[in-house]
């Protein structure tokens, strides 16, 4: 009885050490990866901190004294409209894409319509050409009706821009909706409106959170359209940022501590919805 015993360990005390290590190696290759991704930008701060002297040298001075010339050099160069701008296109087209994505989602998913495959297809192909080939018809049309050097003109290219990708998130969210829940909704007399507003909305919201956090983000972080269809009265931050890239004299410390502070907001937003960002993805990833 005590060999059997025994010889019914023996692999059940294998199969725990394999995963045990395997366990650890994931552990180990996460905290790697990690790194990888966070050391970039914890360099740039870095960096920022230092003199164009220190900040240009090789090998980089890691040790060298800090300073705040780079930020003293972005704020005297007056960088709040352009980062007004960029958040005005950004909140206003983030808000326009959710209004339009939850009606269309829900008929894609709890109400959908005919081929809505077809449909979904057809919102996915809308990324499949790259934004350049589209850029000078959108530049001719901008020019005929007057639109250039506009923060409309990107809020209506960012709103449809992004709202493939939010159709696409918030379907597969609502398709976790149980159907008793609106089917009681219903029953209870409730409209389309009400429906989404009072039972589908607070159930998805960490699907709508995420949706709208991309969203924003990929338009803060646009720069092509921006950078070619606006001037003076409508430049975003990106663009803000390029002109501290000059062709003669040290600019590496003003770059960094301007592309840290363009960041700030990004990183707020995603600090602040990160609970219902990583519930949301999650939520959205298995049917």
């Amino acid at each position: 009885m005590t060999t059997v015993k025994a010889a019914q360990a023996g692999p059940q005390m294998r199969v725990a050490g394999g995963k045990k290590r395997t366990g650890v190696l994931l552990t180990g290759a996460t905290w790697i990866i990690s790194v990888l991704f966070v050391f970039p930008v914890v360099w740039m701060i870095w960096t920022s901190f230092h003199s164009e002297t220190d900040a240009a040298a090789n090998p980089p001075k890691v040790l060298s004294a800090f300073s705040v010339q780079g930020y003293r050099s972005f704020f005297g160069s007056n960088p709040w409209p352009p980062i007004l701008n960029s958040l005005t296109a950004s909140v206003i087209s983030t808000i326009l894409v959710l209004c339009l994505a939850l009606p269309a989602a829900y008929a894609l998913s709890i109400r959908p319509v005919k081929k809505w495959s077809d449909v979904l297809f057809f919102f996915l192909s809308t990324k499949f050409m790259p934004v350049v080939a589209a850029l000078l018809p959108v530049y001719l049309f901008a020019e005929k009706v007057h639109f250039l050097d506009n923060i409309w003109l990107l809020i209506i290219l960012y709103t449809s821009m992004n709202l493939p990708i939010a159709v696409w998130m918030l379907r597969s969210f609502l398709a976790e909706i149980p159907a008793e829940m609106l089917e009681a909704a219903q029953v209870d007399g409730a409209g389309l409106i009400r429906t989404l507003r009072e039972i589908i909305a607070p159930v998805v919201m960490p699907g709508i959170a995420s949706a709208a956090l991309i969203c924003f983000i990929f338009s803060w972080n646009e720069l092509l359209f921006a950078r070619v269809l606006t001037g003076t009265r409508a430049e975003t931050a990106p663009v803000f940022l390029t002109g501290f890239v000059t062709s003669q004299g040290l600019f590496l410390a003003q770059v960094c501590a301007a592309s840290f502070v363009v960041s700030l907001p990004v990183l707020a937003a995603g600090f602040a919805a990160q609970d219902k960002l990583v519930q949301g993805l999650s939520m959205g990833a298995v049917r």
